[in-house]
């Protein structure tokens, strides 16, 4: 009857405690390996001391927190560099504003401001 005792006993104590089991969505499982010059290398290593956390989980949250940009689409450069002639064509008005007065210039700049606003929208798409 000892024995009997004894395994129920053991059955029992298998759980130890410690940290609760991780889920499979929260396991690091994977690993990624970055070359990088010798600048950015302690770049990376005095930011994350900074923050007070390891290099690895400082990257885990660039990536959840941060990100990269995505690069201008070729039609987004080229509306930009649209809206930078007419900020140019704006600054030739506001010159001969100044020399002329405002009335001489009045329908150019407001036709001016509404296709700024028009390329402004377009971007934001």
């Amino acid at each position: 009857m000892d024995n009997k005792k004894r395994k129920e006993d053991r059955r029992e104590r298998t759980n130890k405690g410690g940290r609760p089991v991780k889920g499979a969505t929260e396991k690091l499982k994977y690993r990624v390996t970055v070359k990088m010059a010798t600048e950015d290398y302690y770049l990376l290593k005095s930011k994350a001391k900074s923050a007070g956390v390891s290099t690895s989980e400082f990257i885990r949250g660039c990536i959840v927190d941060g990100g990269v940009k995505e690069r201008l689409s070729k039609e987004h450069g080229d509306l930009i560099r649209k809206l930078c002639g007419m900020a140019n064509n704006l600054n030739q008005l506001a010159r001969k504003a100044n020399a002329e007065g405002y009335v001489s210039v009045f329908v150019p700049c407001r036709t001016l401001m509404i296709e700024i606003d028009n390329l402004v929208n377009r971007i934001r798409l």
